[in-house]
C-alpha cells in the first residue's frame, strides 16, 4: 500500500528549504555567523598573545611558548596555530626559544592596549560599573573597536594620558607616558608620597587591595617597612600590606616638606557627635559619581555632621548644607574631610 501524501512531503520539503536558508543566507545565516567568529575567535588569540608579549616585554621580562601557554586561557593547539600565522605576518618572532614583538607587532599592540585602556577609562568616567568589572568589560571591547572608533572614543574623554589604575594610554601614534613612581615595598620609612598606579593583575592581589579600599592619588606616609608586613598611613587611616600585595601599588615620592595632618580623614570615619568640614573627594571618585557628590553640596569648606546612623550598618544619612543625604560607606570613604 502506497503510504505516499503530497501534503506531507511538501511540508518536510519547505521545512527543508527554509532550514537551508536560515543556515546558508547570506550575512545573517548560521554558517556565515559561526565562519565569522571562527575568525574573530583567532583575531581575538593573536591579539591577546600580541597584548601578552607588550606587557611581558615592557616589565623586562621574557616569554617562551611554554610560559605563553601557561597565561592564556585557550588550547595550546589553537596557540600554535596563532604563533605560526603571526610569525609568517612577520608580527613576531623568535630569538632562540624566546618570543619577541616585531616592530610591527609592537605597533599592533599598543592599539589593543590602548582600546582596552580608554574603554576602562571610559567605564570609570561614564557609567556606573564597579571597578572589579572594568577590565573583563575592556577585555572583549579590546576586540571590538576599529582604529576610527577608537581615536572618537579618546576624543570624547579628553585624550586622557592614564587610564583610572594609573596605566599609561598609548597615543594615537604610539607615544606612551611615564607612570612617575616606584613600587610601595621600595620606599624607606618616614618617606611620603602618593599612589599614582594600582596594577590590577594579578586578580587575587588586586581584590585584596580592593578589599583594604586603597584609592589611587592618596598621599601617604610609609611607618613600616619589613620582609613580613609594609604598613603606611593614608587618609586617617592605617594599611598594612604583605610585600607581594605592597609591590602592586606605585608611589611618587614627594621631595618637598609635606606635612600630613592627623584630622584629616575620610567621610567613613566620622561618628556621631562630630562635625567636620569638607576638604575634597578622592580622585577615586570620577564622571557622574563625582559631579553628582558635588551637585549634592559635598564642596571643599562645606560642614558636614551624621544626621541618622543606619542601625544595619549602612548607608548613614550625613546631614549638609540643612539637607540630610545618605550614602553608602564605598561612598563616604571617598570623602575627605578635617574634624573639629
Amino acid at each position: 500500500m502506497n503510504n505516499y501524501n503530497p501534503i506531507s512531503a511538501l511540508i518536510i520539503f519547505f521545512v527543508i528549504v527554509a532550514l537551508l536558508f536560515v543556515f546558508f543566507r547570506p550575512i545573517k545565516g548560521w554558517f556565515w555567523i559561526l565562519r565569522k567568529n571562527f575568525k574573530n575567535n583567532e583575531k581575538t588569540i593573536i591579539e591577546d598573545i600580541l597584548k601578552q608579549l607588550y606587557h611581558f616585554e615592557n616589565s623586562g621580562n621574557k616569554v617562551d611558548m611554554k610560559t605563553l601557554v601557561q597565561v592564556l586561557d585557550y588550547k595550546n593547539t589553537r596557540i600554535v596555530e596563532a604563533i605560526n600565522k603571526m610569525t609568517i605576518n612577520d608580527l613576531i618572532y623568535f630569538e632562540s626559544d624566546i618570543l619577541k614583538l616585531s616592530e610591527t607587532g609592537r605597533e599592533y599592540a599598543l592599539r589593543i592596549v590602548r582600546v582596552h585602556r580608554l574603554w576602562e577609562r571610559y567605564l570609570a568616567d561614564k557609567t556606573g560599573f564597579h571597578k572589579t568589572e572594568w577590565h573583563d568589560r575592556a577585555e572583549m571591547m579590546e576586540h571590538k573597536l576599529n582604529h576610527d572608533e577608537t581615536n572618537t572614543l579618546a576624543a570624547h574623554l579628553g585624550n586622557p594620558k592614564f587610564d583610572p589604575h594609573g596605566d599609561p594610554i598609548p597615543t594615537k601614534t604610539g607615544k606612551v607616558a611615564q607612570v612617575n613612581g616606584v613600587e610601595l615595598p621600595l620606599l624607606q620609612v618616614n618617606t611620603i608620597g602618593r599612589i599614582t598606579h594600582i596594577e590590577d593583575e594579578p586578580e587575587v592581589i588586586y581584590k585584596q587591595i580592593l578589599a583594604e579600599n586603597i584609592h589611587i592619588g592618596s598621599l601617604i606616609r610609609v611607618i613600616e617597612n619589613n620582609n613580613t608586613r609594609i604598613t603606611f598611613q593614608s587618609e586617617g587611616e592605617e594599611f598594612k600590606l604583605a610585600p607581594i600585595v605592597a609591590a602592586n601599588l606605585t608611589v611618587s615620592p614627594i621631595e618637598k616638606e609635606v606635612v600630613i595632618e592627623d584630622n584629616i580623614a575620610r567621610l567613613s570615619s566620622l561618628d556621631e557627635e562630630e562635625t567636620a568640614k569638607i576638604i575634597g573627594i578622592s580622585k577615586e571618585s570620577r564622571g557622574e559619581s563625582r559631579r553628582r557628590l558635588l551637585d549634592l553640596g559635598f564642596v571643599k569648606g562645606a560642614k558636614i555632621s551624621i544626621d541618622l546612623m543606619n542601625p544595619l550598618g549602612e548607608p548613614h544619612a550625613y546631614l549638609i548644607k540643612g539637607t540630610s543625604i545618605a550614602l553608602r560607606k564605598d561612598q563616604a570613604a571617598k570623602i575627605l574631610i578635617k574634624k573639629d
